[in-house]
């Protein structure tokens, strides 16, 4: 069975309804403030995924929130606009299992984040930024993303599996975000599906959506 990895925003999500993504998004959102979690699932074994990235955002003086993304070269990191709006710095957490424990880090400024010109906060469309960072090295735990080829950008990818992975918080009852990666499989169903729960403003063909059987899923 061939497994691709989803690059996504969580949306919304429960136990009994699928979740929904924005489809060119990064690895979810994991931030200690919002929904993002991976909850029943695994703990990833070190370099497993070698191109999840982890975010520590300065919002203010006395604020700060966590985040995930994707390393997509070697010099670019790939997350949400809602994660990156409003920052004044972001470290970037290279090669780590646990969560601050990286191989590399990097702490760049706002003038080196580019979030998407038509990012609504509002509507949650085209929630995506892109992070530069001095240039990595890569080694077997830091490694670019391996991306699908341009002509399958478009398939729905329904009845496939999917990998999401991050630190995001485990269960309901946590207060943070958790210190060790953790990944859930999950399978991938189709937006007709989906809109049932979220309805058509939300399932638009900009979208994947994934079932959250037994509460394997990137959210509560």
């Amino acid at each position: 069975m061939e497994f691709f990895v989803v690059f996504a925003l969580l949306l919304a999500s429960a136990y009994a309804s699928p979740t929904i993504f924005q489809r060119e998004l990064v690895v979810p959102v994991l931030d200690d403030n919002v929904e993002g979690r991976i909850t029943n699932g695994l703990t990833a074994a070190s370099g497993q995924f070698p191109y999840q990235v982890g975010l520590s955002l300065k919002v203010s003086s006395t604020s700060s929130a966590w985040c995930g993304g994707s390393l997509i070269g070697n010099k670019w990191v790939l997350t949400a606009a809602h994660c990156t709006d409003g920052i004044s710095y972001v470290t970037v957490y290279l090669g780590a299992t646990y969560r601050t424990s990286a191989e590399a880090t990097y702490t760049v400024s706002s003038s080196d984040i580019i979030i998407h010109s038509g990012w609504n906060s509002n509507t949650l469309k085209n929630d995506i930024s892109l992070i530069k960072i001095p240039s990595v090295s890569y080694t077997s735990r830091i490694q670019a993303v391996p991306l699908p080829a341009v002509a399958s950008s478009y398939s729905t990818y329904a009845g496939d599996s999917a990998i999401a992975s991050g630190w995001g918080r485990i269960s309901d009852s946590a207060t943070s975000v958790t210190n060790y990666l953790q990944y859930a499989i999950v399978q991938v169903i189709t937006n007709a599906a989906c809109a049932a729960t979220y309805g058509t403003t939300y399932a638009t063909s900009g979208n994947i959506c994934i079932a959250t059987t037994g509460g394997v899923s990137t959210c509560n």
